[in-house]
Formats: C-alpha cells, structure tokens, sequence
C-alpha cells in the first residue's frame, strides 16, 4: 500500500458560507473553487486547504485528507485498505480533475484519501485562475 504523503485539507461545516469566505479570505487564503453549497480555499505556496461545507452540504461532511500526487497510488491505498478489511467507499473521479474515496479511522473520524492532479486543484475562479488572489 502506498503511504500517505501530505496532509493536504480539512473540511468544515460553517452555516453562512458568504461570511466564512470573507473571514478565511481576510486571513489571506484564496478563494479557489465556489459551489452553491461549499467552496475551496488553498493557503501560501504549500497549498494547504480549507473546504468550507455549508449548512445543506450532503456529500460529505467535517474530515481532513491525505492527498496524492499519482491516481494509481490512490488506487493502491484503496485495495489495500478494503483487502485488510476496512469499510472504504467508491473511489470516484471528480469533475475538478482529483479523484477520491472516504472511509473512518478506528475512532469514527472521516477521512478522505484524494489524488490531486499536477499543478494542484484547479480553480473555477477566474481571479484565481488569472493570479490575482
């Protein structure tokens, strides 16, 4: 099984989405991608993420993940974990170009084992896109 290699973002449940963006934005992360009900946002040149999850957010919620940077390896984590008989779920490829699975720790809290792509996450803001965040 591969090992992990970079704690890569927590997700959050905040209950006014508009307000916890301007927050961690006045905090100086970027804005990286934006949902209806849930955004991304990366902090410095490490990348690290914050997933804002707001209040009708139902496809995940509070974890913290490890990221990747080869699908293959996510794969491999996968098998590996559902071989030694932990409950994981689909690996599924997202539209953002990462793809992911979850599953809990012995003590019931959620991870996600994700694959970022190279160049990171893409953005689905343009001034993100164009560097001015």
């Amino acid at each position: 099984m591969a090992p992990v290699q970079r704690l890569g973002h927590v997700a959050i449940r905040v209950q006014d989405l508009s307000r916890a963006i301007a927050f961690y934005c006045d905090l100086g992360m970027r804005l990286v991608w934006k949902a209806d009900d849930w955004c991304y946002l990366e902090a410095g040149d490490s990348r690290d993420g914050l997933a804002l999850l707001g209040p009708n957010y139902k496809a995940a919620g509070p974890h913290f993940a490890f990221h990747f940077r080869d699908r293959s390896e996510v794969d491999a984590v996968h098998a590996g974990l559902k071989a030694s008989g932990v409950s994981v779920g689909a690996v599924h490829d997202h539209r953002d170009g990462t793809a992911s699975f979850y599953l809990r720790d012995p003590d019931g809290n959620w991870l996600e084992m994700l694959y970022e792509p190279p160049g990171g996450i893409p953005s689905n803001q343009l001034e993100a896109s164009a560097g001015l965040f």
